[in-house]
């Protein structure tokens, strides 16, 4: 049973896959650089308030659910090495795990918190935005590329 519906697991990591990715690819080619062209206090109120809004249970399913799903087809990779595209699925739900979720709560979280506590009038706050729109968009351009690596490998071992 669980062979048969192992290609929809597979098919719904690709589009948990893309979702997050785009999502990561708006953040990074237009939302942070309009962001970073705000005064600091303005900018860090906007990210402040996308940090509070972006907790949805749509998006934090696709996120973190398609990692949940992502161990799960690691041990059917690992189960099923010798069926065709066993490397693609593990490959892809390893890059997910680990550039995606693990990512997100090592660097990108730990930098929100620290935007969200600071003063935006502050010289401290002008600071800590200057290292936000560096490091933040840094990582996040990691997730990004390894959500859509993650998918095009999803979708390899569908094929």
């Amino acid at each position: 049973m669980f062979t048969k519906l192992l290609p929809t697991l597979i098919f719904i990591a690709a589009i948990g896959s893309g979702v997050v990715g785009g999502v990561f690819f708006a953040f990074s080619n237009f939302v942070m650089p309009a962001l970073a062209r705000l005064p600091v206090p303005s900018g860090i109120a906007a990210m402040n308030s996308i940090n509070i809004t972006v907790i949805t249970p749509t998006f934090m399913t696709a996120l973190f659910g398609t990692g949940l799903l992502c161990l799960v087809l690691i041990a059917a990779a690992i189960i099923g090495w010798s069926q065709s595209g066993s490397y693609w699925l593990l490959a892809g739900a390893v890059i997910y795990l680990i550039g995606n979720p693990i990512v997100t709560m090592v660097f990108n979280v730990p930098l929100n918190d620290a935007l969200a506590v600071v003063d935006p009038a502050s010289a401290e706050g002008a600071a800590v935005w200057a290292n936000h729109l560096s490091q933040w968009v840094m990582w996040n351009h990691v997730r990004t590329i390894t959500a859509i690596v993650a998918m095009a490998c999803f979708i390899l071992a569908l094929l």
